[in-house]
């Protein structure tokens, strides 16, 4: 099959010939049709995040056919878990001490196939094709959970405005949420994509809010704006950050967290997580806005995420 191939952290990833895949038991193969590009994947190739093994296959918002029925299903970043620690005993599988992710522990689907723990296949919604239902896999799973942990703010603030902050203030905006989008300085495209998609402000990161904001979710990986999200928040509100990884965070005085604000991390998701959201991104009707790329423009793709260059999420497309 074809793939695109890391060989080593801050290479340029590598179109190659490699062999199928074989599933093991417990495991399916997939006839990869389209795979999302995340800020994770960057991370993973800039070395930031250290596979365990080279070469390696990234990409963990899969979107294929399984190979045995036929059925469409989407792959995510939580690829596998033991089921027996107490994390996973406890309903928090996130956690799980020996946890497999997609594209970092196991070839993902930067590729015309790959394989998956069938427990972690999780069955798409209608309504979305092979290219705009990807960036549900992990933008809007992350997305979902990072709002989730804010508890039940109704004002929320956004810093990142980027694949999951485009899925998470749509999903805000439909339950009733007023959204606060907080972009790069001077994005004002960036600022007027948040208006439409039902934002009631978007401005730039380094400006404070018309008004004190019950909750703040990050998802860009930038140390210096969890002071500037807990200066946002009124007594008693929720900073949450969304990111795998991020840069250091500055030292800021004790009475910016003082009054019961609080910070917090999100940690993967679970498939509980997987199935609420899909039925949630299919009843709020849910628009990804996505530029596509081939194959062998994944490293195309990185880069133009890493500049900033696209509006929502990238994706993949890998079958016709």
């Amino acid at each position: 099959m074809r793939a695109m191939v890391l060989v080593s952290p801050k290479r340029p990833l590598r179109l190659a010939e490699v062999d199928d895949p074989q599933p093991r038991p417990g495991e399916v193969l997939l006839h990869v049709r389209a795979c999302g590009v995340c800020r994770t994947d960057l991370h993973i190739a800039d070395g930031e995040l250290r596979a365990p093994r080279y070469p390696l296959i990234p990409g963990h918002q899969i979107v294929a056919t399984r190979d045995d029925d036929g059925s469409r299903v989407g792959v995510p970043w939580l690829g596998w878990t033991c089921g027996r620690c107490r994390y996973c005993r406890t309903g928090r599988e996130n956690l799980c001490e020996r946890a497999e992710f997609t594209g970092l522990h196991r070839d993902g689907g930067f590729a015309e196939l790959a394989v998956a723990d069938e427990r972690f296949c999780l069955p798409l919604p209608d309504g979305f094709d092979d290219v705009t239902v990807a960036p549900l896999l992990c933008a809007g799973l992350i997305g979902h959970r990072t709002l989730r942990m804010a508890g039940d703010p109704e004002s929320v603030g956004i810093y990142g405005f980027g694949a999951a902050g485009h899925l998470v203030c749509q999903l805000a905006a439909h339950e009733g949420r007023r959204v606060f989008a907080f972009t790069r300085p001077g994005d004002t495209a960036g600022q007027r994509f948040a208006r439409q998609l039902g934002a009631v402000w978007a401005g730039d990161s380094d400006e404070p809010p018309p008004e004190p904001l019950q909750a703040a979710l990050i998802f860009a990986p930038a140390g210096e704006l969890v002071p500037q999200a807990l200066a946002a928040v009124e007594p008693g509100g929720v900073v949450v950050c969304g990111g795998i990884h991020m840069s250091d965070i500055p030292s800021f005085p004790y009475a910016a967290l003082w009054e019961e604000r609080v910070v917090r991390s999100v940690a993967n998701l679970t498939r509980s997580d997987g199935h609420e959201f899909l039925r949630l991104a299919a009843a709020a009707r849910l628009q990804t806005t996505v530029t596509p790329y081939a194959l062998e423009q994944a490293g195309d793709a990185l880069e133009d995420l890493r500049a900033g260059r696209f509006e929502g999420a990238a994706v993949l497309r890998i079958a016709a």
